[in-house]
């Protein structure tokens, strides 16, 4: 389980998370929404000890993540995969050595039988060829490398997956083969996940629940159901000017 309580973070004069409440139950995925530059992102780098907050705290598992020592958070980080928003590939490895960093046990990365096997289980679980090993990043489209990233995520069989705009900067196509493989890997994996995104559309397919973040607050965490029903204000604005078009069609 994750669970923010009264998280505050500042930088400078700019109040990013003002008394943040945020929960996510195992085995659940969701989609925290909100417009860009409002914070998720930071909210996110929380959960896995990436930045600290001003106060307030952040449980994982009952560990309150600001207060581990390097080796326990390092313990932690092992159960916590991490879907960069850019992929965040190296561009002089090729995706097989990209994919293996994500294996995060020692014994298990020196072991080239485990890693071969590893690597190409999670090409296959992401839907790439096995022969997508040998590229590397500048041989392949933004969809893939994302898919890359998230094999990456997955290498070392995490109990978390944290998704940093997983589909920002694909076309629709694309957009939706990620919304699946978010969803089929939560199913297939197990996995607990939150995944930032500014896509209503593909937050409403993919979450079991959702939370919008706005001015430095949740404003609403709920189900799909629970927002369409909502009538504050913001939440309508929010939707609708995702789903106005939609709606129309």
């Amino acid at each position: 389980m994750i669970e923010l309580r009264k998280v505050c973070k500042r930088f400078g004069e700019q109040v990013v998370l003002d008394g943040v409440d945020f929960t996510v139950e195992d085995g659940e995925t969701v989609a925290l929404l909100g417009p860009s530059g409002t914070g998720k992102s930071v909210l996110l780098k929380h959960i896995n000890g990436l930045i600290h907050p001003d106060s307030g705290s952040i449980l994982v598992d009952g560990l309150n993540v600001a207060l581990l020592k390097r080796n326990e958070l390092a313990q932690l980080r092992m159960r916590i995969g991490y879907v960069f928003q850019n992929g965040a590939l190296f561009d002089s490895m090729n995706v097989f050595e990209n994919v293996k960093l994500g294996i995060v046990d020692e014994d298990r990365a020196k072991d080239d039988g485990y890693t071969r096997e590893r690597v190409a289980e999670c090409l296959r679980l992401v839907n790439l060829p096995p022969e997508t090993a040998a590229k590397f990043p500048a041989q392949l489209s933004g969809g893939m490398r994302k898919r890359v990233g998230i094999a990456r995520a997955i290498a070392g069989a995490p109990k978390y997956l944290l998704y940093d705009e997983p589909t920002s900067g694909l076309d629709p196509v694309n957009s939706d083969i990620i919304d699946n493989l978010v969803k089929r890997l939560s199913d297939e994996l197990g996995v607990t996940s939150v995944m930032v995104t500014h896509d209503v559309r593909g937050a409403f397919r993919v979450a079991d629940r959702l939370a919008l973040l706005s001015d430095g607050k949740i404003l609403l965490q709920g189900t799909p159901e629970e927002f369409r029903a909502s009538t504050l204000e913001k939440v309508r604005a929010f939707l609708e000017r995702d789903f106005e078009t939609e709606d129309a069609a």
